[in-house]
């Protein structure tokens, strides 16, 4: 592994013909969630049964949300999120609220994104047409947004844990991904994100005619080891 600055973000690169980021596989960017540390998804390249060819990139999002922690352990968020909001939301079922919600710093996140692919496509000698775009959490939610409002070709998009949130755009855009490879995850028992919204989610890919392959589990938060067989397949499928 190797730490690179890539669009202005500290990101992890890993894997590859050297497990630098070396060679001409096909490349993962995963978004972290909001609160961590910019480096908990990082394992997950070992995690993942995926071809040697294949390279990953873990950027760290660029808002620190405790500027007294240290640097390597501080919290970050891809834009600000209020906690004590969200959970009302989410305790008094109002799905259709949180499903309208388009985040203040949303904009912003979108164009670390893109510079970040920018340097990603250069530093790598990667097409964007190789490129994987996913997260979990919150970097989920900006993967979404970024792949259904981007003109940018992608491999395919994963969601880990994310939710539907600006459904007014994402239903128009949607559209234009027909037949884009996604693989999306759930917990039954999410105490953060209703799974409820994520199958709507669901709908709104498969309405789209995006090839999903949903992964309901039975847990809350997180990614299990089940979820990271499906995402293996994509990348066996995106290296051939």
């Amino acid at each position: 592994m190797r730490t690179l600055n890539l669009g202005g973000l500290d990101t992890v690169v890993a894997g590859g013909t050297d497990r630098e980021g070396g060679g001409t596989g096909p490349v993962v960017v995963l978004l972290h969630g909001y609160g961590a540390p910019g480096d908990d998804l990082v394992p997950l390249h070992r995690a993942l049964v995926a071809p040697r060819s294949v390279r990953f990139v873990f950027p760290k999002a660029p808002i620190v949300l405790d500027p007294s922690t240290p640097p390597a352990f501080a919290p970050r968020a891809w834009w600000p999120l209020d906690m004590v909001e969200l959970t009302s939301i989410v305790v008094s079922g109002r799905i259709e609220q949180l499903q309208a919600y388009e985040p203040p710093g949303l904009d912003a996140a979108r164009q670390h994104v893109a510079a970040l692919l920018d340097a990603v496509e250069r530093e790598l000698s990667v097409a964007p047409e190789r490129i994987v775009l996913g997260g979990f959490s919150q970097g989920a939610m900006l993967a979404t947004d970024f792949v259904l409002r981007s003109a940018r070709p992608f491999a395919g998009l994963v969601v880990f844990s994310g939710t539907l949130m600006c459904r007014r755009v994402w239903s128009e855009a949607a559209p234009r991904r027909r037949g884009l490879p996604v693989v999306q995850s759930h917990g039954r028992a999410d105490p953060i994100l209703p799974y409820a919204n994520a199958e709507a989610l669901r709908d709104l890919f498969v309405a789209a005619g995006l090839a999903v392959t949903f992964c309901p589990f039975a847990g809350g938060h997180g990614i299990p080891d089940g979820v990271l067989e499906r995402v293996s397949a994509l990348l066996e499928i995106s290296s051939a």
